[in-house]
This record gives C-alpha cells, sequence and structure tokens, in this order.
C-alpha cells in the first residue's frame, strides 16, 4: 500500500496500464461474485454471535423503565406499551456486528464511529439532521482510547448489556468491541483514525468500540406540537418517536469518510433530507431514495388492509394462513405480508443477522445475484431474530398508539387554518370530488361504481360531515400502476422483493404476480428527447397511495420528497411554509424545477476504493491510499451510472456490461489524459449515453414529475383544497 506522498504528482502513469488496472478490477468483481454464489449453495444455518457466545432470549430482556415519557406529546402508555416504545428508541437487534463490518470492509465509506465525533454536536441536526439526546454534551477532551464522544449518563434502567450505551445521538448505540484484544490495542492511534485514511480504511483496524442503529435513527424527530426553542438542543418533550426525520442528512451520516469528489459521496448527497436509499446496502442497483415514513393511525391503516396470497417463507409470518388482509408499507407496496413481516424486516435491513444477511447479497456493489434470506434460517440461527420476534407485539401496540399532529394544536396554529367556513366547505367539496377516490378510508359499498355520479355523491356527503376526519387513514392503501401516476419511477421499480430476491420471504405471492404496468415515457438527461420504457412484471411498478395525515408537518412532498422547498425550520411558521410551496407546485406543475431537478453531479468525481480492498495486481495505480477511477465530469446525471443494471451474475449480459465498463472507464481517462475541460468531458460522456440507457434499470431522470391530478382546478378551488388539507 502506497503512503500519502509516495507518488511525485507529476510522475507518468501509463493510461494503458491504469486502463487494464480497472479490467482487472471488473474481473476480481465478477471472481467475487461467482464465489458468492458458490458459497450460497450451501444450507448450513450459520449461527449469529449471540447464539455462538452462548446466550439464549432470556439474556436480551425487554427494558421496562419509563425514561421517555415525555416524548410524543406526554400520552400516557401502558407497561406493554412502554417496553415496545423502548424497543423502538433502543434495540438495534445486533446490528452492531454489521455496521463493525462495514467499517472494517464498506469499501472506506461507512464509519458510524466517525459520525459520532463530539467535536461537532454543536452542528449535527444543521449538518447531518441528526437528534443531539437530551442530557448529553460534548466532550471536553477525548476519552481513554482518544475518542471524541459525548458525555452524559447513561439512561436510567436501561441495561448496556442489551442496548449499549448512548452515543449522545438517538438512533446510535455504543458497545465495547469484543475483538479490541492487547493486540488491537497496541495497533490503535486515534490520531491517524481521524487524520490518515490509509489507516483507518484498512480492513484489518479493530476499533475499540462497535456502534449500531435503532429504529430511532431514521424515525425520531421533532414533534410539531412542541418544537424545540434550539433544535441542537432539544428536550424529550420535543420529540415524536414516529414523525420520520425529514431532516436527515444521508451522506453526512453514512458516508462520514468521503470527500466530495467521491462518487459514493455524491450519489448519497443526490438523497434529500430526510430520504433513504433503503437498497443501498443490499443494493438492487437502483438509486432510489424515498421519504421516511411517518408512522399513524395503524388501526385506521389495517380498516382497508388487502386480502394477499401468501407462499413459501412468508407463512411463517401468516401461521400458515395462504392468504391474509395486511397493510401495504414500503413505498412499493413490497412488504405484503403483514405490520409483524415489516417490522421484522427493518431490523434485517439495517444489519440484523448480518451474518447470513451477508451471505444473501453483495452488499453496496451488487453485481451477483442475490438470494432470499430464509426466515427459516433466522429462527434457527439467530438469538437476535428470536428476541426482536419475542417484541413484535409490544412493539406493534405502542404504534398502534401514535396518532398524527393536528395543526391547530401546535403553538400558533390556528392563525394558520382559515376562519371561512364557506371556503372550507369549498375545499372539502374540491376533495370528496377530485382526491378522496384514492386518499379516503372511508368508502362506500364496493357494489357503488367509482366513476358514477353516485360515488360522487356519496362521497360529497362522507366528506361533509363532522367526523370525515375521525379514524380516517386518508389512504385505500391501494396499489397504483407508476404509468398512472407518474412520479419518477425508481423507487416502484425496486426488485429486492420480487420472486428469489433478498426479500423473497417478506412479499406476497399476490406482490409476485402483479402484471407489468406497461410503458412510461421518460426523458433524456442531456438532450431533453423523450422515448418509451418498459416495465417489468413480477411486484415492481407501482406505489402504494400514501396517507395524508399530519400533511401539513411533513413536507416537501412525494415519495422521493422532490416536490417543494426544504427547510431545516421545525417551527409551525416553518413547517406550514414548506407545506405552502410544496402544494403550490404540486397543484400548479408549471412552478416545478421540471428537468432542472435531474440529480447531477456537483463537481467532477471518482469511483474511489480504498488501496486495502484491491488485488495486489493493481496496488501500483494507487494515489494517497485509493484507487480513483475517473474523473466523471461534473454535471454528470448521477442516476446514469447508479442506476446501471450491473449483475454480472447473468451470462447473457455479462460480457456486454464488461464490455461497457471498459469503455466508460476508456472515456474517463481520455478526459483525464487530455485534461477536457468540462463542454468537452461531457461530449466524450455523451457518446455512452446509449448504451448506458439501455442497460439502465430506470432511465427515469426527472425527480418532481408526476401527480397530477387536480391541476386542472380552478385557482379559487385549489385554494379551497390547500386550506381544508391543512387540517388533516
Amino acid at each position: 500500500m502506497n503512503e500519502p506522498g509516495d507518488r511525485a504528482e507529476g510522475q507518468a502513469r501509463s493510461p494503458v496500464f491504469e486502463f487494464a488496472a480497472v479490467v482487472l478490477f471488473c474481473a476480481a468483481i465478477v471472481a467475487i461474485s461467482v464465489v458468492l454464489l458458490r458459497r450460497h449453495h450451501r444450507s448450513e444455518i450459520i449461527p449469529d454471535d449471540a447464539m455462538l457466545a452462548g446466550k439464549t432470549i432470556a439474556d436480551f430482556p425487554q427494558a421496562n423503565m419509563h425514561a421517555f415519557d415525555e416524548m410524543d406529546s406526554g400520552i400516557a402508555l401502558n407497561d406493554d406499551e412502554t417496553r415496545g416504545r423502548n424497543t423502538w428508541l433502543l434495540w438495534t437487534a445486533g446490528d452492531q456486528v454489521f455496521w463493525d463490518h462495514m467499517a472494517q470492509r464498506g469499501f472506506g465509506i461507512v464509519d458510524l464511529l466517525k459520525t459520532l465525533d463530539s467535536r461537532h454536536r454543536a452542528t449535527r441536526f444543521a449538518d447531518m439532521g441528526l437528534m443531539n439526546e437530551p442530557g448529553y454534551a460534548p466532550a471536553t477532551q477525548p476519552d481513554q482510547y482518544g475518542l471524541w464522544l459525548d458525555q452524559g449518563a447513561q439512561e436510567e434502567g436501561v441495561d448496556a448489556r442489551v442496548y449499549g450505551r448512548s452515543s449522545g445521538v438517538i438512533g446510535l448505540r455504543i458497545y465495547p468491541n469484543r475483538k479490541f484484544d492487547a493486540a488491537a490495542q497496541r495497533a490503535w492511534d486515534p490520531q491517524r483514525y481521524y487524520n490518515d485514511a490509509p489507516y483507518y480504511t484498512n480492513p484489518q483496524l479493530v476499533r475499540p468500540y462497535i456502534v449500531g442503529i435503532s429504529c430511532a435513527l431514521c424515525h425520531v424527530a421533532f414533534n410539531p406540537l412542541k418544537p424545540p426553542d434550539d433544535p441542537e438542543q432539544p428536550k424529550w418533550q420535543n420529540l415524536s418517536s414516529t414523525i420520520g426525520n425529514q431532516y436527515l442528512v444521508g451522506a453526512k451520516v453514512f458516508a462520514a469518510t468521503a470527500s466530495a469528489d467521491s462518487y459514493a459521496f455524491q450519489v448519497l448527497h443526490s438523497w434529500k433530507p430526510g430520504t433513504i436509499d433503503t437498497s443501498f446496502l443490499a443494493t438492487d442497483n437502483l438509486n432510489n431514495p424515498s421519504k421516511i415514513n411517518s408512522i399513524y393511525a395503524i388501526k385506521d391503516r389495517l380498516s382497508v388492509a388487502h386480502t394477499e396470497e401468501i407462499s413459501g417463507g412468508a407463512l411463517y409470518f401468516s401461521n400458515g394462513a395462504t392468504s391474509a388482509a395486511v397493510p401495504h408499507v414500503l413505498k412499493d407496496g413490497a412488504d405484503s405480508v403483514g405490520l409483524a413481516c415489516a417490522l421484522s424486516r427493518v431490523y434485517v435491513s439495517i444489519g440484523e443477522y448480518s451474518q447470513e444477511w451477508l451471505r444473501d447479497h453483495n452488499v453496496i456493489v451488487g453485481g451477483s445475484a442475490q438470494h432470499p434470506f430464509a426466515v427459516e434460517k433466522a429462527q434457527k440461527g439467530s438469538i437476535y431474530w428470536q428476541s426482536t420476534i419475542e417484541r413484535i407485539p409490544s412493539l406493534s401496540r405502542f404504534l398502534m398508539r401514535m396518532k398524527s399532529p393536528h395543526l391547530a394544536d401546535a403553538p400558533g396554529g390556528r392563525e394558520f387554518i382559515t376562519r371561512d367556513a364557506k371556503l372550507l366547505e369549498q375545499g372539502k367539496i374540491v376533495f370528496a370530488e377530485h382526491c378522496a377516490r384514492c386518499h379516503s378510508s372511508k368508502q362506500p359499498p364496493a357494489s357503488i361504481d367509482r366513476s358514477s355520479s353516485e360515488y360522487t355523491r356519496w362521497m360529497k356527503a362522507e366528506v361533509l360531515k363532522a367526523d370525515f376526519l375521525d379514524e380516517n387513514f386518508l389512504s385505500t392503501e391501494e396499489r397504483i400502476p407508476v404509468s398512472v401516476v407518474q412520479t419518477n419511477a425508481a423507487r416502484g421499480l425496486a426488485t429486492n422483493a420480487v420472486e428469489g430476491h433478498v426479500w423473497d420471504n417478506f412479499s406476497s405471492r399476490t406482490y409476485k404476480s402483479l402484471p407489468s404496468v406497461g410503458e412510461i415515457e421518460v426523458t433524456n438527461p442531456f438532450d431533453q428527447s423523450t422515448s418509451s420504457f418498459s416495465l417489468p412484471a413480477g411486484g415492481p411498478g407501482y406505489y402504494r397511495v400514501p396517507s395524508l395525515l399530519g400533511i401539513w408537518a411533513t413536507a416537501p412532498l412525494l415519495h422521493n420528497s422532490a416536490l417543494g422547498t426544504y427547510t431545516d425550520d421545525p417551527s409551525t411558521a416553518g413547517r406550514v411554509a414548506a407545506f405552502e410551496d410544496a402544494m403550490e407546485k404540486l397543484l400548479w406543475p408549471e412552478k416545478r424545477r421540471g428537468v432542472n431537478s435531474i440529480l447531477r453531479t456537483s463537481e467532477q468525481s471518482y469511483i474511489e476504493i480504498a488501496a486495502a480492498y484491491l488485488p495486489k495486481e493493481i496496488s501500483e495505480f494507487v494515489s494517497n491510499g485509493y484507487l480513483r477511477v475517473g474523473p466523471i465530469p461534473e454535471n454528470t446525471p448521477i442516476n446514469l451510472l447508479a442506476n446501471a443494471d450491473l449483475d454480472l451474475s447473468n451470462p447473457h449480459g455479462e460480457i456486454d456490461r464488461l464490455n461497457l465498463l471498459a469503455r466508460v472507464q476508456g472515456e474517463l481517462l481520455r478526459i483525464k489524459v487530455e485534461k477536457l475541460n468540462a463542454e468537452e468531458a461531457q461530449k466524450a460522456l455523451l457518446k455512452l449515453v446509449p448504451d448506458l440507457l439501455k442497460i439502465s434499470k430506470c432511465p427515469d431522470f426527472i425527480e418532481d414529475r408526476g401527480h397530477y391530478f387536480g391541476t386542472n382546478l380552478s385557482d379559487a378551488d385549489k385554494r379551497a383544497l390547500i386550506e381544508f388539507m391543512k387540517t388533516f
């Protein structure tokens, strides 16, 4: 491995050899994929670390303490529901082992221990969208291992052996690292850990602590009814367990070690605040970040649950029943075998039982066939999985209690609600005629045709009732074809839950049997020409109808938060301003950014691979600890590369994809060697666009398009509708 400064700045390096190096690296990826495929043919049960340590479920008791009673507007929870909230906030389900694996072998991208640097506590919310835990303060000096970690007392009644200790960031928990033995301590250098890339990206580096993630990281944020005086210093009363963190900045949290000229950083930086690409780890070769869900009114949601056929591994969650009425949890309706299934899958998706999960997919890189994460194996091989299953009933009961916030109850909220009764009535009628067909769980009997005048009369009468919003989920939970809703298709084309893929056991037979929705029109990001793109059958191509509960508090809108201006203002006025801006762009589409919403690189960037991960044949091309493949020109559409189908395990496409990878690198080398300017670099890249679009899993680049329902209304009707929606 070369240390910084080993290679003189002007030293010549043959483009031919560098080109060959990249081809070698691509070949290495193929070899790794083959190994993974062969390895997975073994059917043995891999024990998790808890089972290897001789632990049982009894070693992971649920927490009964009431340390968080001020949250969620002080709602009174019984002991069972309190245990559920404690699980939601504290339980990492053993995923700390996975995140340590990522810190060591995540290609120099992910390192949550670096994310926790206490010297940034005063700006964590502003910079990363993280929620600082009340009762903690910035470190005044490094700890015994030279690490800067927040200082504060452990939450009262929390067993650190089960839940770790607080990091000072809600949702990130710290555990001692059992691998940090005497040899690891001798090799440990905190100064190099913070400052020396070849040191901290070395897969052999053992850190003193490992960091786990609980559900709270993504779902806890400010309570709209009790906003904080200072977002960097909230109190427990200022926090909601389930609103969804609409401020989280994925690039800063999950790519703390990456620089802005890293393509990995550019991809994560394309995630708008409050969005997460849930397939970033178990990659489906789609950059499809989506809004973190608010979780409200589950009882009302279950009232419109759809009956799905259940088969295969999913039968575990239905107790053997071959059909069940279930909610559609994920944006694309793929989590379709019940609430227990959805909750169980989430823990696996953030690292639970990674000893098996990492055998089922090639984390971050992809390039190999996925295999189903088998529920049967988890039940036999993972104490953490078993412990999570034991917690699901209490967790579900807690989530059942969560209700959406009303603007009228927020500080100064009534000032933003019209007192004009006629205007509100007009808004209700507009909603009944143009929105309620999808956005109301209160529907007429099935015998009434939705396209009939009788339906409209029934719905008008229903919406005008004083209790219309009571126990109304404001969604039918139906799957709507992307070709109908016309929003950006990337999230709807996710493939992780299709037949034989990693989440196969967590999706219904109904989902896996969905027909193709046909074709959609997509726009070329370079010349703005349009073409048709055919969507596959077998699950992808749909979006479930989102609930409108509390919509006044959670703008920007759409599944990808692409509609509206993001503000980091959690005050009532800040939330309403964001909502009104987003609604204007929803109903007046001429105000949208259109082609300007295409995600593009903000500067010239490189695909960086830490030297320690590379075959020795490529090591001579390393500089400052990284092989840098590129440059990728500034202003390149991020999803041109991020959405490329690079599954090299498919023998029909393997050679074509390798050839294309080589051609891409050839053009990138020419850009570098000939020192092309930005305009010339774009022209060079244009040569590759047709072939890249051919292998794209989603060539739909415009982010803020779609959902044109209601755009033909009069301005007066639109204004009235907005006023009514403020009351949701």
